[in-house]
């Protein structure tokens, strides 16, 4: 179900449960800034989440709030992650769905990195 995205961050979101370690995930990378793990239900051969630390609804709350490093490191991650999972080369694709009309289902600011084949048109009709 679509969250809205105007509302304050809940910390008894999914990630804010795997973030404290009340959940497992299958982890690919994590910094002081950033966690990125596989998704559960991948929607491509290599289907990626990377997540800030901090608590942050949406990339409009995320920068407004978090500080410049966090902002730095967690912008670092999803590049490092595209990099060390080889997908540079062959192309990939960065999705943050935010609010309602877009989709967003965890109320914490997540990137969705796609990638392993070709990925079609930006949006389905």
């Amino acid at each position: 179900m679509p969250i809205d995205a105007t509302q304050p961050y809940d910390d008894s979101n999914i990630f804010a449960k795997i973030l404290r370690g009340e959940l497992p995930c299958n982890k690919v990378y994590e910094d002081e800034h950033a966690l990125a793990f596989h998704d559960i239900n991948p929607m491509a051969p290599v289907h990626i989440l990377v997540i800030p630390k901090g608590g942050y609804v949406s990339w409009d709350d995320f920068s407004e709030r978090a500080s410049d490093a966090e902002i730095a490191g967690f912008t670092r991650a999803v590049g490092k992650v595209a990099r060390d999972g080889a997908m540079v080369t062959q192309g990939y694709r960065l999705l943050a769905n935010i609010g309602k009309r877009a989709g967003q289902e965890v109320g914490h600011l997540h990137v969705h990195i796609f990638g392993g084949q070709p990925l079609g048109p930006m949006l389905a009709k």
